[in-house]
């Protein structure tokens, strides 16, 4: 009779920042009853990858379930793998992160579970053709990837039944593709409807085809619908059941088993690659709409799988190029990675076990905050979750202060740096104290992309703009259909009474501080909340000329641009300084009329802050001498006469002070964004826009100045 190999593996994870009450629901639905099922089913060999950040939960949480694993692992039916402990996607981290991650999941296992690992889970499936000169010297031989990867390099379908090899510099990797057949009737379809594909295998080798499987373990009780259907309604006990019922011609195998009985199917270069999903993800609008219908047609008519091998599709790290703010994280990571590198290489009176002592706490920081699950964008909500940015940057910025400590103690400074920050050929200005970073970005408006205020580990600028998603066209066809016609489908009739459809805006610019605007008459503050009104000058994201100074006590730097304003010449200077010892950032702002008639202009520098929950009653405005109607962050508003304003977080336990020596006309309004999530479309809050304005005259050659102070204050 015919054999088939059934290889069984399941990945577990959980963001970094993510709800305690979520890892506990995700423990309690999916992860206990699954392993719970397996144990009743000795026969059937499966492996696991757990997250380290699930394997800090277990410890702390739940110990005992880390015994059960054991009891699996040692009784040979369960295999580990290891991965980058924190779950970075490994490409786009440095190599030496790469490799400390991973050791770090490879200790973990051996110290709990007594066996090295052999095979690796790589996040997102994310392939690079680089990654088995890391991987091999650490005692990985194998990992899995998506049939994708296989066709894409040119394999038909049928070829994809056992493993291949391929190598980097001479360094051998086994690859294994998983098959996605089984990762979409696993657990969704009738157990009978996956033995019937197995029987459906062909084995036309020297040895039985294997069929692979492994995918997110999530699926098993976590993603909607699922827990019902697989626990309580029996799916799972149903297929182990089936399987085990088949054993005379489904063979139960380890990945490790499988590789020590059989050689690979042959050598191949895979190219970079992940499952076809997320590939599509990482398109911009315009490619991702015409891969969406593509792919749509060709499975409408059943001929995917014979043509997918010849799509151009995306690639994961354009996800940096596609998003700016996660460009900016990913930047952000290498900068403090790269310092502590400098530190752990460079001479130390201490011993180099000292050192490595010293920075333990600032590796693991740098470590939490390569969580990939911020860094990008699909079907889950990922980048457009506010909390899941905030912890990769609150993790950054603590294994910064760790770093600084290490270096400098408890002495107080201040420092500047010019670099090319971002990596796009430009310099930006890196201002920093003991109490805050300041991020200039002279290319983009001399204005400010990151304010780190480190005593509480915050990214007060941590935003996202409005764009637009391929996902958001059923959103405006929502919109533009009347009650009881299309609009009223299953769906789009939802999205028009969550009132979606009305707040769907794209933004010109990144949603940055101190950017620069010269408003037309006819602006409003709805008009300029929609992104519907006339941008008179050009300076909001054009570039300035910036001249970075540094004394002893304090840092500073002059922007200037010579530009136009109506088609009339104007310039801005402004300075921006920051003292040591302070938590104050002192900005002054001159503006000239360089023109030969007079000019009546419109002013408005704009600061956004991301305080993380836009209707929460602990975090909200204060206006001296108002009383707001609502004075929570996601409120909209015009004061006039305004000299201070104070933004609060009394959850976090500080407050962002905003004061001008003229009073001004003060905007504010929240920037939320709509996005894809598994639960549907979701509008998330994620800053809330201070735009104090002045109107004003200005004769040929004259000038007008205004002070702002910026503080942070506990």
């Amino acid at each position: 009779m015919k054999k088939v190999k059934f290889l069984f593996g399941v990945h577990c994870h959980q963001p970094i920042g993510n709800f305690e009450h979520i890892l506990a629901e995700a423990y309690e639905k999916s992860y206990l009853p699954f392993i719970k099922a397996m144990e009743k089913h000795p026969k059937i060999k499966f492996a696991v990858h757990y997250s380290g950040i699930l394997y800090d939960w277990f410890i702390a949480k739940q110990p005992e379930f880390i015994e059960l694993l054991n009891k699996l692992a040692q009784r040979g039916q369960m295999e580990i793998f290891t991965a980058g402990y924190y779950e970075p996607v490994l490409p786009i981290i440095p190599d030496c992160d790469k490799i400390g991650q991973i050791s770090q999941s490879n200790r973990f296992i051996m110290e709990h579970f007594n066996t090295a690992p052999r095979g690796a889970w790589l996040t997102e499936r994310i392939w690079e053709p680089s990654l088995p000169k890391i991987l091999a010297p650490l005692g990985i031989e194998y990992v899995t990837v998506d049939d994708y990867h296989f066709i894409s390099a040119g394999l038909p379908p049928d070829k994809l039944f056992g493993y291949y090899i391929t190598e980097d510099e001479g360094h051998t990797l086994k690859v294994f593709p998983i098959n996605k057949n089984l990762r979409y009737k696993i657990p969704f379809s009738l157990p009978e409807e996956t033995i019937k594909y197995l029987q459906e295998i062909k084995n036309d080798g020297t040895h039985p085809p294997a069929a692979i499987l492994f995918d997110d373990g999530e699926k098993f009780g976590v993603w909607p619908g699922t827990y019902q259907w697989v626990f309580e309604e029996g799916y799972l006990e149903n297929l182990l059941c089936q399987l085990e019922n088949n054993a005379d011609w489904i063979e139960f195998s380890s990945f490790a088993d499988y590789v020590d009985e059989y050689p690979p199917l042959g050598r191949i270069y895979l190219p970079t690659a992940s499952y076809f999903e997320m590939m599509e993800w990482s398109l911009f609008p315009e490619a991702g709409k015409k891969m969406e219908k593509i792919t749509a047609e060709l499975k409408n008519s059943g001929k995917f799988d014979e043509y997918s091998q010849f799509f151009k599709g995306g690639f994961f790290r354009n996800f940096l190029v596609k998003y700016p703010e996660s460009n900016n994280m990913q930047k952000k990571m290498l900068y403090v990675s790269g310092k502590l590198q400098t530190l752990k290489s460079g001479k130390n009176f201490l011993s180099e076990k000292r050192t490595e002592e010293q920075l333990h706490d600032a590796t693991q920081e740098l470590y939490k905050g390569q969580c990939n699950c911020a860094y990008w964008h699909g079907v889950f909500g990922g980048l457009y979750l506010n909390y899941l940015r905030h912890a990769v940057y609150e993790h950054l910025i603590k294994a910064e202060a760790a770093i600084d400590h290490f270096v400098r103690g408890q002495k107080n400074f201040v420092d500047l740096s010019v670099l090319d920050f971002d990596k796009d050929g430009g310099d930006e200005i890196l201002l920093s104290n003991n109490l805050l970073n300041v991020y200039l970005a002279p290319a983009r408006g001399a204005s400010i992309f990151e304010l780190d205020y480190k005593p509480k580990a915050y990214n007060l600028t941590d935003t996202l703009a409005r764009r637009e998603e391929v996902y958001h066209s059923k959103i405006k066809e929502a919109h533009s259909t009347s009650a009881g016609g299309p609009g009223s489908i299953h769906g789009l009739s939802r999205l028009k009474e969550d009132g979606l459809d009305k707040i769907l805006h794209y933004d010109w610019h990144p949603r940055l501080s101190l950017q620069d605007h010269f408003l037309g008459p006819d602006t409003t503050l709805e008009k300029f909340a929609a992104v519907d009104y006339v941008e008179a000058g050009n300076f909001t994201i054009e570039p300035y000329v910036c001249l970075p100074k540094k004394a002893s006590s304090e840092v500073s730097v002059k922007c200037k641009r010579d530009g136009r304003v109506n088609g009339a010449p104007v310039r801005v200077e402004k300075n921006i300084s920051l003292l040591a010892k302070q938590s104050i950032i002192n900005i002054e702002y001159h503006i000239y009329n360089l023109g030969t008639a007079p000019q009546e202009l419109w002013f408005g520098s704009e600061f956004n802050f991301s305080l993380l929950a836009g209707n929460s009653p602990d975090r909200f405005y204060v206006i001296p001498g108002q009383v707001l109607a609502d004075n929570s962050l996601q409120s909209s508003g015009e004061t006039s006469l305004a000299n201070r304003v104070k933004v609060v977080d009394e959850w976090a336990g500080f407050a962002v002070v905003f004061e001008a020596d003229k009073p001004a006309n003060l905007w504010r309004f929240p920037i939320e964004t709509i996005s894809q999530s598994e639960g549907g479309m979701e509008k998330t809050y994620q800053s809330s826009v201070l735009l104090p304005n002045w109107k004003f005259r200005l004769d040929p050659q004259a000038g007008w100045t205004v002070k702002i102070s910026l503080r942070v204050e506990e």
